[in-house]
């Protein structure tokens, strides 16, 4: 084990500092106030959980789990994702009406990271879960949310691909007939690795026709007429159940008036393993991966509770990434006072205060470079000896 530095953080994780804190806390107020709107409530959960019981309900694989013992030989982890957690409180405290719930959240989650890997084994996300409605209806509301909070955070150009988990699988069953190979096809799509997929794809022993079906999922990506280029690729059974909740989703789609915004992209999997229905995912032009994802899951039911829900999670780091740089305008002023003075700096300084504004009161004696401080404020002002 080599020595660490004196300055080194474990890895994976981040330092904020206060700039890209206030960026971050801009925008997280901003979606915190859209989602509220819609008649969600916010909750928190704790950081540590008990591995047994979230732990090994969430879908993140084990090596990404941050473990630890309690003092009674109890495994911990730090929260790998919120939806398990918030599957917990659900099932036991908050569906004994079974009513439906609109609950949501935003707190950071830990995952693991290997040293090549150069990902965050912490960040911060916001997200809803909307639990105990089976309908598309609710489909419907996470993903009209989803884009409701990311404009309202000030994001301009964004789309929302949507799929379904059941459309490949099924597919994928039809043609290859086990499991191993779906799950290989489905690592490839996951990845975005169409190169692989086409080449995993001709490599098996399949009719032209069933590699071409294969290789036509692909091209599934468009808005509704894509659904009738699905139906041309499946068999009967769950696949084709599948295409009716979109077709379905994409008439609440334009209720809500957002076609523009919404698009089929039959190629979406996941790797969490609890989602059981419509997937989507939100990109945006300047980031080449998903700034924030969502679905249908059944992993209520692991703590008792037969209910399904719905529901996204958008990183704020990624969502600030594909806003580029964001000018924050600073209003905190500052007033200087010498010894002479103090007490009426004191007495002015919490008179703003009371108008809203941000003070910040600063000994004129205790700074060093007065011209590199000063660039700090929006104002300043001097009480210093028997003037001001």
């Amino acid at each position: 084990m080599s020595r660490l530095f004196m300055f080194e953080k474990p890895l994976g994780m981040r330092d904020t500092l206060p700039e890209l804190y206030e960026k971050k806390q801009h925008v997280r107020s901003l979606m915190e106030e859209a989602i509220k709107q819609w008649g969600y409530q916010f909750i928190e959960t704790p950081t540590l959980e008990y591995y047994e019981t979230v732990g090994t309900a969430s879908a993140i694989l084990d090596p990404e789990l941050f473990k630890l013992l309690d003092k009674d030989g109890h495994t911990l982890v730090l929260r790998p994702d919120m939806t398990a957690p918030i599957a917990r409180v659900a099932a036991s405290r908050l569906l004994e009406n079974d009513l439906p719930l609109r609950l949501a959240y935003a707190g950071k989650v830990y995952r693991a990271q290997q040293r090549e890997g150069g990902r965050p084994a912490e960040f911060e996300q916001i997200g809803v879960e909307f639990i105990n409605d089976d309908t598309v209806s609710s489909d419907g509301e996470a993903i009209a949310l989803l884009v409701s909070s990311l404009k309202k955070a000030g994001l301009s150009q964004f789309q929302v691909s949507v799929g379904h988990i059941g459309f490949a699988q099924e597919l994928f069953m039809q043609i290859l007939g086990t499991n191993g190979r779906a799950t290989a096809l489905r690592r490839f799509l996951y990845e975005k690795n169409f190169v692989g997929y086409r080449e995993q794809v001709n490599s098996y022993s399949l009719s032209s026709i069933d590699k071409q079906r294969l290789l036509q999922l692909l091209e599934l990506r468009g808005g509704a007429e894509v659904i009738g280029q699905a139906l041309d690729i499946i068999e009967d059974g769950y696949g084709k159940e599948s295409l009716l909740q979109l077709k379905e989703l994409w008439e609440v789609i334009t209720d809500y008036g957002l076609k523009d915004y919404v698009k089929f992209d039959f190629t979406i999997v996941s790797h969490m393993s609890y989602y059981s229905g419509i997937l989507f995912e939100a990109y945006a032009g300047n980031v080449g991966f998903p700034i924030g994802n969502g679905g249908r899951y059944g992993l209520i039911e692991k703590f008792g509770k037969n209910a399904s829900a719905t529901g996204f999670a958008v990183r704020l780091d990624k969502l600030l990434e594909a806003m580029g740089p964001q000018e924050v305008t600073n209003t905190m002023e500052c007033i200087f006072f010498s010894r002479e003075r103090r007490k009426e700096a004191f007495q002015l300084a919490e008179t703003m205060k009371a108008a809203g504004k941000k003070i910040v009161l600063q000994d004129i004696n205790g700074v060093k470079n007065l011209d590199a401080f000063t660039k700090n404020f929006a104002n300043t002002t001097y009480l210093i000896g028997g003037a001001s």
